[in-house]
Parts: C-alpha cells; structure tokens; sequence
C-alpha cells in the first residue's frame, strides 16, 4: 500500500510499505477513504517532536471502513464506517476511567506519534473497541473527518476548559483550523461577542462569515489597545489557537480580572508568564491535550445540522498528491486553506 512516511525533520515521502495487519485481538483494520492534515503534522515536518522515529507514516485524522477486527471488538463488524479518533483509549486504566484519554497508559495521542498513522491506504487501530466511532447513514463522512481531532480541540481545550458563558466577551488569538473550530462550538454557548485576532484579512473574512463579531489584525493594529478600548477590562475568556509567545503574551495581556485563558497551541519554545501582574487578578490559565470525550455530542451536534464541520474544507487532494497538499496546508495564509481532504 501506500503512505506518508516521515524521514526525519523536513523530509517526508510517499512510499509503497507493507499494509497493516490485525497485531493483537483488540485491534481493528480500517481502509481509509478520507484523511487529512493537522498542524502538529507540520510541526513533526519542521522537528518540534522528536518522540516520532523515521518510518512513521504520519496522521492521526480521518474516517474509513473497517477491513477486519480482532477477536476481542464486538461492537465493530467487517463493512462499518467508521470515524478515527486522533486518542487511542483502552478505557481501562487509570487516566481513561477519569476521562483523561490522552494519557491513556496503553494509547494516548499514537496514531502518526509513535505507530504508524492516518495518511495511508490502511491503518491499524489499537484498543479499536474505544477508539472507533460508528457512522450514522447517510452522514457526510467528509465533514465528519473534522470530528476526529480539531472539532473535539477546540471544543474541550478551548471553550469547555475557558468556560465560555452566555453573555462573555471572547477572543480566540489564531484563526487557523483550531481557532474556527472553537469558534464554532464556542457558539454553542452564546457569548455576546466574539473577537476573532490573526494576521491574514482572509482568515480573519473568514471568522466573520463563520460568526464572529469583532475581527483584528494584529499585523496592522495594536490588538491590545483595541480591546481595552472596546470592552470595560478585558475578555472574559481568551483563547490561545496558534502556539507561540507572542500569541500567549497577547492573550495574558487581554485577559480580564476572574477570566480565563485557554491554551490550545502547541508550544516549541518556554513563554513568558507574567505570573506578577496575573496572580492578582484571580486568571485561571488551562492548557491539555484532547481526551476526545465530548465526540459522541459533537457527533449528534452534526447529524442534526446544528454543527457544520464542512465549512473548514477548503481543498481536495488525491493521496498520490499529498506532498502537495502538505505544501498548500504548510502555505496556509497564501493558499486560502483550513483543513484539506486527502483521499484514494
């Protein structure tokens, strides 16, 4: 078959490899029919995570039909569609019986990490039982791709962990994939306003038909003036959706007294915490890993048209054209991209 493999930082190839086979009782074996690109992907591409080997066929996204299950999964049958979630969860262990399914103790973020992953023809899953989400008929499984890992992102580590309210003054910094995914579900919970600060006009066009109410550009206007100027202290909750100093700093500059700052991006480098001005003022700073948990509501979120994941596809590529979809999804500012679809 075929895959992305990583070849060590800046190089990756798509080479023919063997294909997966059933290892051990709880896996399953899914052909893949959608699959797509996240930025930690480039962030492997560019050396910020030095746990992934070369070898390693890359991606932790998409959605598939299961080719064959082990003995041990009996609620997954050959021929079911099937949604991949980016965590891998054995549901027993200690961190999965308190829904911390990131740190599950024989899973976690693996997938593409530290196995082979997503970006291929097939993919074995681990602990498949827990780790698999059925598709309903008739369901958009290309919208549902969204719902493997940035949709469940943004929605825990952002909104439901910055504990946005009905009536809140918000500000998600980076208006990236991750960035509109918790702008969409941040909706869920009515905030009065929704800033959205980035430094493309073109994201930031975006935000606003996606529905935010305030849009910056922190390139052409001091983001930090503005918002004191606009709001009486501060934002309730100020969410963090790129992953690099400047944007931390701006966040804990924008934050009101008794808010939240909630960190989503994956930071390379140490930030710095200006813990004397914030200690004060009663902030609570989150950050995490998805756990995945809320995929099951935002699945029924879908299916009912209340969520529109299909909105954050922007190109298609065939997977014999992926090293150029990494390239028009690493351009994302120039290119115009959100999330791309790779497919057989």
């Amino acid at each position: 078959m075929k895959g992305l493999v990583y070849d060590g930082p800046g190089n990756i190839s798509l080479k023919e490899i063997p294909k997966p086979v059933i290892e051990k009782s709880t896996d399953a074996l899914v052909k893949v029919i959608k699959t797509t690109i996240c930025g930690t992907d480039l962030g492997i591409l560019h050396g910020k995570t030095p746990s992934v080997k070369q070898g390693t066929i890359l991606g932790h996204e998409g959605v598939g039909i299961i080719e064959e299950v082990g003995t041990s999964v009996t609620n997954f049958k050959k021929g079911d569609h099937v949604i991949i979630s980016c965590i891998t969860s054995d549901s027993t262990c200690e961190y999965c019986k308190k829904q911390l399914y990131s740190h599950c103790e024989d899973g976690g973020w693996i997938l593409g990490h530290l196995i082979n992953g997503t970006q291929a023809e097939f993919v074995r899953i681990p602990h498949a039982a827990n780790s698999l989400y059925l598709i309903p008929p008739n369901a958009d499984e290309e919208a549902l791709v969204m719902l493997s890992d940035i949709l469940p992102t943004g929605f825990e580590i952002g909104v439901l962990a910055g504990q946005v309210q009905l009536g809140d003054t918000i500000a998600i910094v980076g208006a990236g994939p991750i960035g509109m995914a918790a702008l969409l579900t941040a909706q869920f919970y009515s905030p009065a306003k929704i800033y959205m600060i980035d430094l493309d006009d073109n994201s930031l066009e975006m935000a606003t038909k996606f529905g935010a109410t305030h849009t910056i550009n922190s390139g052409s206007e001091d983001a930090v003036k503005r918002m004191m100027t606009e709001t009486k202290d501060g934002v309730d909750v100020a969410i963090e959706a790129v992953g690099i100093p400047a944007t931390f700093d701006l966040c804990q500059k924008i934050v009101r007294p008794g808010g939240h700052l909630a960190n989503i991006g994956v930071h390379g480098k140490p930030v710095d915490l200006q813990i004397q001005n914030l200690w004060i003022q009663n902030i609570t700073i989150t950050m995490g890993l998805v756990n995945t948990n809320t995929t099951p509501m935002l699945l029924k979120a879908v299916s009912s048209g209340r969520l529109e994941p299909i909105k954050l596809i922007t190109h298609h590529f065939k997977l014999e054209q992926i090293l150029k979809a990494y390239e028009v999804f690493g351009n994302a500012g120039e290119e115009k991209a959100l999330k791309v679809i790779i497919e057989p």
